[in-house]
């Protein structure tokens, strides 16, 4: 049993889901869920907050500023919580409730910009107002998750790794595509130790980082408004865009099996699906996809009935919902 004394100590890095069962496709999805700030992002800001220290960047004192749509704004605030810093997450309307709520009661401030970019998102907005509060001179450090090198050095260390000694012979990886941190540290370790693993891309239909065109997207975590600045097309194989319809279809069909995962982890799976069936029909390839978090932070979206009515609302007569209202009222 670990004894631990710090919360990011903890994680779980070799848990993996057969979804052949579920999916009816040869795929294993590594649950990177299970540790105190419930996300994948747990690694990289660890690793960014820990180059910052040993840089002399961030002192006591300081006070880290990071835009983020939830994940790395939660693992942030409980790194910040353990260090005696002050963090401020600036996020925008389409955080989830939870998201915002644990990151408050971790001790973060949270400000909400709700003006859109050029590109019809909040990206562009949020990274102003964060350059904005670094330039008061306020003490304040911005991490900047999407150019900072560290972001995809933790999962070149640590989840590419993981993954290699478990699948030793791996053939495909499906990767989320967000600030592309996971996508890139993954794509370059296999690539720089002459592993022949195909890595896929996974992005939202609606996101521009792999040149696509901006649409709306409601559901948070995978895409951008903006382009990142650590994506490397060279390092990848393909690139598989997921509407959102077809994201809120997975996540439903893999709750309905007992699997409650998130948004991000419904366009994995729904992307590596697709792919899988046109590149191996019939056949039984060695395919991992990451699952970035679980599910319990969206139960106030993609998880919700009025929700769903108000945003997918074509999608409701399709999705196996329990009936609204609690047994016997």
């Amino acid at each position: 049993m670990p004894i631990i004394t710090s919360p990011q100590d903890f994680n779980v890095d070799d848990l993996y889901v057969d979804l052949r069962r579920v999916i009816d496709r040869p795929l294993f999805l590594k649950c990177e869920g299970f540790n105190f700030a419930g996300s994948v992002k747990l690694k990289a800001a660890a690793a960014m907050v820990e180059a910052a220290e040993r840089e002399g960047v961030l002192a006591p004192g300081s006070t880290i500023v990071e835009s983020s749509s939830g994940n790395l704004g939660i693992a942030l605030s409980l790194i910040a919580a353990d260090r005696g810093l002050r963090f401020v997450c600036v996020t925008d309307p389409r955080c989830n409730p939870a998201s915002v709520k644990v990151m408050r009661a971790l001790g973060a401030e949270v400000r909400v910009v709700a003006d859109k970019d050029a590109n019809g998102g909040y990206l562009g907005g949020r990274i102003k107002y964060v350059q904005d509060l670094c330039a008061s001179g306020d003490g304040y450090v911005w991490l900047n998750q999407y150019a900072n090198r560290n972001n995809w050095r933790a999962h070149y260390r640590g989840t590419a790794p993981a993954i290699d000694r478990q699948f030793p012979d791996l053939e495909v990886l499906f990767v989320g595509a967000g600030t592309t941190g996971t996508l890139m540290g993954c794509a370059r370790y296999f690539r720089e130790h002459r592993r022949p693993v195909t890595i896929v891309a996974v992005d939202a239909v609606g996101s521009v980082t792999f040149g696509g065109i901006p649409e709306r997207r409601m559901v948070p975590g995978l895409g951008t408004s903006a382009k990142p600045a650590l994506v490397d097309e060279s390092y990848i194989d393909d690139v598989v865009h997921v509407a959102e319809t077809d994201t809120i279809r997975t996540v439903h069909a893999l709750s309905s099996r007992g699997f409650l995962f998130g948004g991000s982890t419904g366009t994995v799976v729904s992307g590596a699906s697709r792919w899988l069936d046109a590149k191996y029909p019939g056949e039984e390839p060695v395919a991992v996809a990451i699952a970035p978090d679980l599910g319990e932070r969206y139960l106030d979206s993609i998880y919700d009935e009025s929700w769903l009515g108000e945003h997918f609302g074509e999608l409701l007569p399709g999705l196996d919902l329990p009936a609204a209202g609690i047994l016997g009222v």
